[in-house]
């Protein structure tokens, strides 16, 4: 890395986060004889990740979810096991709670499947109990397996998922206000618990919710625990750009996270949001070894440890339609191809020009595709220069590190490129502050009653 790149990379720190996922975040990671196969139910396989991530001084353990197992071709999903047996996500924060001091705990809950009420009770509770490092991924989910527990068929259109979540927040907040900083005074000689005038009721009804009364519990620690989101269409970066306080970007190039970013930071004057009160991690897959020939070794055994079955059903899933019955060494016909995406556009996108620009068959599809994001392979200071490299050039303001192999992949990454980062003053050395805000740079919501 030249001096000049490192130079600007040094006037600001990195966010970081790491997604969670058991085994890794590689499809066929489980089948690696260095994870641990029951790790998805272990709360001490969790604890002990957390705590090497908070050795690393990362900012933020985030857990993504959804609320449903699989139902329908599980003979491809017995091979990819992905959220067919995990922990809910508030139950298993809650407890890594008390397991660490610093680390920020994050976890995915679904405006399309929740109250408003018991979400902000859930967060602001973990915000408590955690004292400041509760953070919550807005979601809208993108699947059917999850509609169908709640009574629907089918998800909602992907616009009317969204204008449901931008209510569900508002409301939230609201909640989060019920009480003023300081309400609950405690006072024993004048025999009150709280000061009454400092109680504000929420009166709000809407378009998806009525909401009238008051959160059972005093403002969070941080006031509203922290907003991330991840949404990559028009009116996902819209939305992120109105309530996101942390967004996950994914993108293969430098080119196109720097992009964006800046369109995201662009589009939050007309929310009457500085640029500076969100941060954009971009989500970065590594894998490393000794050598870049070694690490590309590695990804490669992993890549050809995907089933077919699982290559066809991870495409089909993402691309929104059935590949099952396709040839494995031809490309993806045309007219299999659908208009629109109705789940995750940026994954869909991303598929769309694999098949028509590169001109993959499918098998080389499933061997390619990494739903956005490209696997860095490389040595610890490769990674290392790749990082600054993205930082430094405004690609993103951190990184969600997403790790192949766990918890091998992380421990190597605090002990081997952690320093090297610090040592670029790229990377804290020490907790900021006791607050996931504070250790983020991100102001504290003022009371709104």
């Amino acid at each position: 890395m030249q001096d000049g790149v490192r130079a600007m990379g040094s006037e600001r720190q990195m966010a970081m986060a790491v997604l969670v996922n058991p085994t890794g975040y590689h499809s066929a990671s489980w089948l690696h004889p260095s994870t641990n196969a029951d790790s998805s139910t272990s709360i001490d396989w969790y604890r002990a990740v957390a705590q090497t991530a908070e050795r690393g001084c990362f900012d933020l353990f985030f857990i993504a979810d959804t609320p449903a197992a699989r139902t329908t071709n599980l003979e491809a999903y017995s091979r990819f096991p992905m959220f067919m047996n995990v922990l809910e996500p508030v139950t298993l924060l809650s407890a890594l709670s008390g397991a660490t001091r610093h680390i920020g705990l994050g976890g995915t809950v679904s405006t399309s499947f929740a109250e408003p009420y018991n979400v902000a009770r859930m967060f602001a509770s973990l915000d408590h109990i955690s004292h400041g490092r509760a953070a919550w991924n807005v979601v809208t989910s993108a699947n059917d397996f999850a509609a169908r527990n709640f009574g629907l068929d089918k998800l909602p259109p992907h616009g009317e998922r969204y204008d449901r979540a931008r209510e569900f927040v508002q409301v939230v907040k609201r909640l989060w206000d019920t009480w003023e900083d300081g309400a609950f005074i405690r006072d024993r000689e004048a025999g009150l618990t709280f000061d009454p005038t400092k109680q504000h009721p929420v009166e709000h009804v809407g378009k998806y919710f009525t909401v009238r009364g008051a959160l059972n519990i005093e403002r969070p620690p941080q006031g509203h625990p922290v907003i991330i989101q991840a949404g990559a269409s028009d009116t996902g970066k819209d939305f992120a750009a109105e309530t996101a306080e942390v967004v996950f970007s994914s993108h293969s190039s430098l080119e196109s996270s720097r992009a964006f970013t800046q369109e995201l930071k662009g589009r939050m004057a007309k929310f009457g949001r500085p640029p500076e009160a969100v941060k954009v991690c971009a989500g970065k897959p590594v894998l490393m070894a000794g050598s870049k020939q070694e690490a590309e070794d590695m990804y490669r055994t992993l890549q050809e440890m995907i089933h077919p079955v699982v290559g066809r059903m991870r495409l089909g899933m993402d691309l929104e339609t059935d590949l099952s019955d396709l040839p494995l060494d031809e490309p993806v016909p045309e007219d299999r191809i659908p208009r629109n995406s109705n789940f995750h556009k940026a994954y869909f996108d991303h598929i769309i020009e694999l098949i028509r620009v590169e001109k993959l068959t499918l098998r080389q599809l499933y061997q390619r595709y990494e739903r956005g994001n490209k696997t860095f392979c490389g040595t610890p200071m490769q990674v290392a220069d790749e990082l600054e490299e993205w930082f430094a050039v405004g690609a993103c303001d951190g990184f969600m590190m997403l790790f192949s192999l766990l918890p091998t992949g992380l421990a190597e990454f605090v002990e081997k490129v952690v320093p090297e980062l610090q040592r670029r003053g790229l990377m804290k050395r020490e907790y900021a502050g006791r607050t996931l805000r504070e250790n983020l740079g991100l102001s504290r919501p003022a009371f709104r009653g």
